[in-house]
């Protein structure tokens, strides 16, 4: 039997482009994923970080600090105020403080 070659020659390009854009889609969405847990993972750190400063501070001086500077000027606290919000709250100063980051 005899075929028409040329009606079938747009099936390839179209399976190519119809892969491509799938590979592109599923990369994509890892991409972004991979984002957001980065992120998570950042002020998951800092929170702890802030939280051992803070715990150090009242093993040294029994009594947890004041704000969040007192741990920048004394221990030796760095947080990127630029990317982050600190919410450093102390009720007392024989409890933990409340502490809470998030991304600005």
């Amino acid at each position: 039997m005899y075929r028409d070659r040329k009606r079938n020659n747009w099936m390839i390009p179209l399976i190519i482009m119809i892969i491509m854009m799938s590979v592109f889609a599923v990369r994509s969405f890892i991409n972004e994923r991979a984002g957001k847990d980065s992120e998570e993972e950042s002020i998951l750190a800092i929170k702890t970080a802030v939280e051992k400063s803070a715990l150090q501070c009242y093993v040294v001086e029994g009594a947890y600090p004041p704000d969040l500077k007192y741990l920048e000027d004394n221990y030796g606290l760095k947080v990127n105020t630029d990317k982050y919000y600190v919410v450093y709250n102390a009720y007392a100063e024989n409890q933990l403080p409340d502490i809470r980051v998030v991304k600005k």
